[in-house]
């Protein structure tokens, strides 16, 4: 309640009759200063149109404000930053004793950024994992260095300062263009923010120079942000949420609708009803290749994540090594297996075994690997009218296996996340445990190289026998795949209905 002294006053209705009888009365005063005002701001707008030394009078109508305003100004506003950091003063060449030329150099604008921040995750209650890129030649030629601050919600005398140095890991194993992928590892020497009162991560990133000497400048990157409450803290060491978790590169261009089909049908079935695929949008998730997703989206099998933005950025193959360690970090808590392959890449496991079999069998490892099957693009084989032919599957038609020796194929990885600090492509070198390529005869990938990113039939040649060469590269008829087709149609089918047989390629 407002006391009575303090409520406002509405004027009576004999107070506003003088109020109007006094404005009538100076009509003509208020017309005379209305007019004066419009000169005023009339003749300041012509001024802009004046030469420079005629603009420059208007200096004269200007006046230094009162002592007190001066001083109001400096108890209200924040200093402006130093001038050398708004403004760098040209130097100019300088002629020394003897008739020497100091010649100078004068930098403007940037390169590249120092950093920039795609994400920050939680690695425990006193470890984080900060997700970004950086100036390639800025860890070429220069060293780099970060410090992790945490800044809880409620500062105390003792938590003012709580600090560590970032341990910084590039794991793209120098492929990067412009910019390069960089994880900081930020770990403090006990926990943090883990009484659930919230806080925020700050990572300092300082150039070192950057090549060149005369600067050391420092970016703080306001890197992640707890609320109160928000943490919890189970989520390290509960049980994961699904046994198998597939992170995908960025799949970008004119992709194939049907391949996606197939390959999406085929692994959800392969890796079964604990497991979940992220899918990463770079542009090649067009209308058609949605209509193919959005079945599986509704089931809660697919999540997909638009990362179109990120192709501002110069970095390696569309960012790739960027957004798998994302995947990494975002997902690590929440699966016991994580794979990585691509959608052209199709995993198998023989003998009438299983994934869980095999990953059984690796528990000890933190990571293990894939050989490669390489399979013919382009050749089809013709067992079966060609009519019939074009209506069969990729994985039912292109049964053609490279067999070529002495040559090194890729292979493609599987880790226990919670042990990996940074990912690559083909294989993580930043993990705690072992890892094994002794994995040939347990499980295998099949290659279909470049089918997923041609709109059109896959099948060029078509052949009859069962060994042949092509361009001195021998292949035999693998009908592994094949024998596959059938069940994973009939299991798409179960799973969403007829929803996609009219899929184009």
């Amino acid at each position: 309640m407002t006391k009575e002294t303090d409520q406002i006053q509405i004027p009576n209705h004999k107070d506003r009759k003088m109020f109007i009888g006094v404005v009538w009365n100076c009509a003509g005063e208020l017309k005379l200063l209305l007019s004066a005002l419009l000169f005023l701001c009339s003749l300041i707008t012509l001024f802009q149109f004046f030469p420079s030394s005629v603009r420059d009078l208007r200096v004269c109508a200007s006046f230094p404000p009162p002592s007190s305003a001066v001083q109001f100004l400096k108890t209200t506003t924040n200093p402006p930053p130093p001038i050398e950091s708004q403004q760098i003063k040209k130097l100019e060449d300088v002629v020394l004793e003897g008739g020497l030329i100091k010649r100078n150099f004068n930098g403007y604008g940037a390169a590249a950024y120092n950093f920039i921040l795609m994400s920050a995750y939680r690695g425990g209650v006193d470890t984080f994992a900060v997700i970004g890129l950086s100036s390639k030649p800025l860890h070429l030629f220069s060293k780099p260095t970060y410090l992790c601050q945490w800044v809880p919600h409620n500062v105390t005398e003792n938590q003012q300062n709580i600090t560590t140095p970032g341990y910084k890991i590039l794991p793209d194993w120098g492929y990067g263009r412009v910019y390069t992928v960089v994880i900081v590892n930020c770990t403090f020497s006990f926990p943090v923010g883990h009484d659930g009162a919230g806080g925020q991560l700050l990572v300092h990133a300082s150039t070192s120079g950057g090549g060149d000497s005369n600067f050391d400048l420092t970016d703080t990157i306001e890197a992640l942000t707890e609320t109160p409450g928000s943490l919890n803290t189970l989520q390290f060491t509960a049980p994961p949420k699904y046994d198998y978790l597939y992170c995908g590169s960025p799949l970008y261009g004119n992709l194939s609708p049907q391949r996606v089909r197939e390959w999406m049908a085929y692994h959800v079935k392969f890796f079964g009803e604990k497991s979940h695929f992220v899918i990463h949008d770079a542009g090649g998730v067009h209308p058609e290749v949605m209509d193919v997703l959005k079945p599986w989206i509704e089931k809660g099998y697919v999540t997909l994540q638009d990362i179109k933005e990120e192709e501002r950025f110069d970095g390696y193959y569309h960012n790739q090594f960027l957004i798998v360690n994302d995947c990494l970090h975002r997902y690590r808590f929440m699966t016991k297996w994580m794979f990585f392959f691509d959608v052209d890449e199709f995993l198998f496991v023989p003998n009438k075994g299983t994934i869980k079999t095999v990953t059984d069998s690796m528990s000890q490892f933190t990571q293990f690997t894939i050989e490669q099957r390489t399979m013919s693009n382009k050749l089809c084989y013709l067992d079966d009218t060609a009519g019939k032919i074009y209506r069969k599957w990729g994985m039912e038609k292109l049964v053609y296996r490279d067999i070529k020796r002495g040559i090194r194929r890729d292979r493609k990885y599987v880790i226990q996340p919670r042990n990996v600090f940074a990912t690559g492509v083909h294989m993580s070198q930043n993990i705690m445990g072992k890892s094994t390529h002794k994995t040939e005869g347990k499980i295998m990938y099949y290659h279909y190289h470049g089918t997923i990113s041609e709109r059109r039939e896959p099948c060029r040649q078509l052949v009859n026998t069962t060994n042949l060469n092509v361009e001195g590269t021998p292949y035999v008829v693998d009908t592994t795949m094949r024998e596959a087709a059938g069940n994973v149609k009939r299991f798409e089918l179960r799973m969403i209905g007829p929803v996609l047989q009219r899929t184009r390629q």
